[in-house]
């Protein structure tokens, strides 16, 4: 049976075939409710739930270009698992001249690119007086990670900035860290730093005329590292020499380029000791590293990803810890998450690039706002499982509209929210981007749950949840309120809805539904628009079980976000 509720200033009634029952209702606005729409069925359990939002001051701020992306070096040869999902997706052979690629880099108009990954520190610059012969990376038995050194000629370098710039990416650059050291015993590499081939570099891509945003140093070589390593001490004094060649390189630029390390795994006496021995003002941007789901090939991604309390697990105590260790060791720095892949080794297959990926992916860009980190770089745009784009034909997976509507919705001031909701109703709030008032991000990792949800800025709402079960839909309705301060007594006022959901209902599909609508490039091979529904600002918000809504309050009374 479907009922049809219309909520208007006059009373109005509800009919069925069964009864002839009148409900008299009034409220101030027009609320149109297709159940069947909506995907409330007599299957699935109703809950209320409230949540308060202190609108009076950001408990942190995020960069206005959160979302990045990585590039990474690995060659078709880069397998796991029997699987070698890379294909050509390096830096060195992607391809650039897809019309797609471009579209959806221009889709963001300013989205982050960090170029890097686990073969940064065996890249060889091909430029100025080299020691040794500039070569492609090869699978040898006796190489970091099994391969050799690899080689970024000039001409290649040139392609990529001509792309970088058509398409408004802000780089990153990974810088080789290993160039003129030696290997020790273990993981362990010593011996200085050369510095002369990434200062040959840079002089390159300066005279070129080339905008690169930030320089880092290394890639998982801090603590103990990731197949290497390279001790505190070093890395420290490298950054001070590293400091001084931006500054001689760039010293007759107007701007002048970010400074990040050590692009590793957090470990907190590691991480201060670098603030202690390189000095203030040296490390512009402390960056770590996040692979929480555990290997690709894990049978239980799936499970863990819809587990609340795994979410939050210890990755929530990491975010807290790096952003402590910067205010107390280097309040002059910030913290970026360089790379973060969810599962390590290429990512899981059907599940990083799948719609179940968002729930995770989402929850950590809400996470990790919550404590000042400016950036989030996902591993990869292209490549390997968790690319955000396929890496064959570029067409987008589901994490790739998961983070473009955060990158349009969700501004840089982030609020402070309580709820009276399950554990199973994930909610961040942020000031809206671009405009006036809130938006809110509400993940529902229920498998039967329906939330209907009531937003306040703490004025006449009491904290606590009303059961639903011997309520009718319509009592739900009538006494669910969203409270927006004084503005929403001036007219009638819409607020916009962002429902993703997968297709079918399967939460390893690969399509998305935008409002129930796919999400797949137009017949003209562009980016699909993304449009809301909207609904007027005091009727209720309901969050279906396993989705993902964006929700957008105009009117919402925050003065932190004026």
């Amino acid at each position: 049976m479907l009922y049809v509720f219309l909520l208007s200033d006059q009373p109005i009634e509800r009919r069925a075939s069964q009864t002839n029952q009148t409900k008299k209702m009034s409220n101030n606005v027009c609320f149109l409710v297709f159940l069947g729409c909506l995907g409330v069925t007599s299957a699935t359990n109703l809950e209320q739930t409230t949540i308060v939002i202190d609108g009076t001051r950001q408990i942190a701020e995020i960069d206005d270009n959160f979302v990045c992306a990585t590039l990474d070096w690995w060659p078709p040869e880069k397998c796991n698992y029997d699987q070698c999902p890379w294909g050509y997706a390096s830096l060195i052979n992607l391809n650039l001249s897809s019309p797609l690629l471009a579209k959806a880099i221009q889709a963001f108009k300013a989205l982050r690119i960090r170029i890097g990954g686990s073969l940064q520190d065996q890249v060889i610059y091909d430029v100025g007086d080299l020691k040794t012969p500039c070569s492609g990376f090869k699978k040898t038995g006796d190489g970091l990670f099994g391969f050799s050194e690899g080689c970024l000629h000039m001409e290649r370098w040139d392609e990529l900035n001509r792309f970088f710039h058509a398409t408004g990416a802000i780089v990153t650059f990974g810088l080789n860290a290993l160039y003129g050291r030696e290997k020790l015993s273990g993981n362990a590499w010593g011996g200085e730093w050369d510095h002369t081939n990434t200062q040959d570099f840079m002089n390159y891509t300066v005279s070129k005329g080339y905008t690169i945003d930030s320089w880092e140093f290394g890639n998982e070589l801090s603590g103990s590292g990731i197949g290497t390593s390279v001790s505190v001490e070093l890395y420290g004094n490298d950054l001070i020499v590293l400091k001084d060649v931006i500054k001689n390189v760039y010293k007759s630029s107007r701007t002048k380029p970010l400074l990040l390390a050590p692009g590793g795994f957090y470990e907190e006496k590691w991480y201060s000791e670098l603030f202690r021995l390189s000095g203030p003002g040296v490390l512009d941007v402390m960056t770590h590293h996040i692979y929480n789901l555990g290997p690709g090939n894990d049978p239980k991604l799936g499970s863990r990803i819809l587990d609340p309390n795994y979410l939050s697990g210890s990755v929530s105590g990491t975010f807290e810890n790096v952003d402590r260790t910067i205010q107390e060791h280097g309040p002059w720095a910030s913290a970026w998450v360089g790379e973060a892949g969810g599962a390590f080794n290429s990512g899981g297959r059907q599940v990083s690039d799948t719609f179940i990926n968002s729930f995770w992916y989402l929850d950590q860009f809400g996470m990790s706002s919550m404590h000042n980190t400016k950036v989030y770089c996902r591993q990869a745009l292209v490549g390997g499982f968790y690319g955000l784009l396929e890496k064959e034909t570029f067409v987008p997976n589901p994490d790739y509209y998961s983070a473009l509507l955060w990158h349009r919705l969700m501004g840089k001031g982030v609020l402070g929210v309580q709820t009276n909701a399950s554990e199973y109703l994930r909610t961040y709030v942020h000031c809206s981007k671009g405009r006036t008032g809130i938006t809110i991000l509400l993940i529902n990792l229920s498998q039967q749950t329906t939330f209907t949800v009531a937003v306040s800025n703490g004025v006449k709402v009491v904290l606590q949840a009303e059961s639903t079960k011997r309520r009718s839909f319509l009592e739900t309705i009538k006494n669910k309120v969203s409270w927006v301060g004084n503005k929403a007594s001036d007219g009638y006022l819409n607020r916009e809805e962002y429902h993703l959901r997968p297709k079918d209902g399967d939460l390893r599909s690969k399509i998305m539904l935008l409002n129930g609508k796919p999400l797949e490039p137009t017949a003209a091979g562009d980016i699909p628009k993304l449009e809301p529904v909207r609904h007027g600002v005091r009727s209720p918000v309901y969050i279906n079980p396993l989705s993902i809504s964006f929700i957008v309050l105009p009117t919402f009374d925050a003065p932190a976000c004026s």
